[in-house]
């Protein structure tokens, strides 16, 4: 079998001649402290070698690129389209993120090579080191599950609590659309002077341009209001960047554009001609795509999308954290703008 490689890892079948390094944190009670099993004795190490050495891509041992050293060992069962995953890793390796980096490389090999529809992964709610591996990596907490499983002999109580997180292959290719989205071009040295924007009935007055804030990583945008025979029908904002937010996920679920028309007004395709009047702003700050984001219940703008060309990506599931999922809304369709 061909090994896999991260960025500092080769994850590869175990061996025989393993045995010292796996068993130097398989029987350490602090290293094994949150595992359903352990400490090992010799003869349980030596089982498992013997059971793991013909069981990859299912376990297998996790060691430094640089050197070699087996560091640990992770693991993806398969049960129909569905994968669990686990990982240790010795103690004196903690806190170098190489759990993150298994973690999400265990992910991919599941997704991209196996082609599950969901994976799963679960951890005792004291292992707060493990969880946090988990949504680093994009899952999502389902459920606090009490006296779940029996615990290991020498655990403080006979069963133990256990949180399960979970991530569909949906939201894996989403984590992937937004790290290509937030790879994007673009180039902000400050705002660009607004030159008159007009197109047939309507024209755009520069209302702010709003700086953002670097530190909570919002990005710098222009509102505009959306004018016609010297009165306001609406407004239309142009955020400029990508990533945006806590989780740098922002604009992806929210878009770099966001439009509203009156209600008196609407029908006359002004949404349409204002998106396309601040594009050349877009431009200039060296952007080529622009997301718009809609409800699917919001029949109107999806119109002002299909009549921009802009092309449909996916409807998502909407994170508990967007502004949009607080306001009630469950689901977004995400379209990519070519300008």
């Amino acid at each position: 079998m061909a090994k896999y490689e991260t960025h500092r890892l080769i994850l590869r079948p175990f061996k025989e001649n393993d045995f010292a390094a796996v068993h130097s944190y398989v029987s350490n009670p602090e290293n094994v402290e949150h595992m359903l099993f352990g400490p090992n004795t010799e003869e349980q190490t030596k089982a498992f070698l013997a059971s793991a050495a013909n069981n990859a891509p299912e376990d297998l041992a996790i060691t430094l690129k640089e050197n070699g050293e087996l560091i640990g060992g992770c693991r993806i069962y398969v049960n129909g389209d569905t994968g669990e995953l686990g990982w240790i890793l010795h103690r004196d390796h903690w806190g170098k993120g190489y759990g993150t980096e298994v973690a999400r490389y265990l992910l991919a090999i599941g997704f991209d090579d196996l082609k599950l529809r969901r994976i799963i992964a679960s951890a005792s709610t004291r292992n707060t080191g493990s969880f946090r591996i988990m949504e680093k990596v994009g899952m999502r907490r389902e459920a606090e599950l009490l006296d779940y499983r029996k615990a290991r002999k020498g655990y403080f109580r006979e069963y133990r609590d256990e949180c399960r997180y979970a991530i569909l292959r949906d939201e894996w290719e989403i984590q992937k659309e937004i790290t290509y989205y937030n790879s994007l071009s673009c180039e902000f040295n400050g705002f660009v002077d607004v030159p008159r924007l007009e197109s047939g009935d309507i024209y755009l007055v520069c209302l702010e341009k709003n700086i953002g804030n670097p530190e909570k990583k919002h990005v710098p945008g222009y509102y505009f209001a959306i004018c016609k025979n010297g009165e306001k029908i609406g407004q239309i904002g142009l955020r400029i960047g990508y990533g945006g937010g806590h989780y740098n996920s922002n604009l992806y679920y929210g878009g770099q554009i966001g439009y509203n028309i009156d209600k008196a007004y609407r029908g006359n395709g002004y949404a349409v001609e204002a998106c396309r009047l601040i594009a050349p702003i877009a431009r200039a700050h060296k952007m080529q795509k622009l997301l718009v984001t809609n409800d699917n219940e919001n029949i109107a703008s999806r119109r002002v999308c299909e009549k921009l060309g802009a092309k449909l990506i996916r409807m998502v599931r909407l994170p508990e954290w967007t502004d949009m999922y607080q306001e009630g809304q469950r689901f977004s369709n995400i379209y990519e703008w070519s300008i």
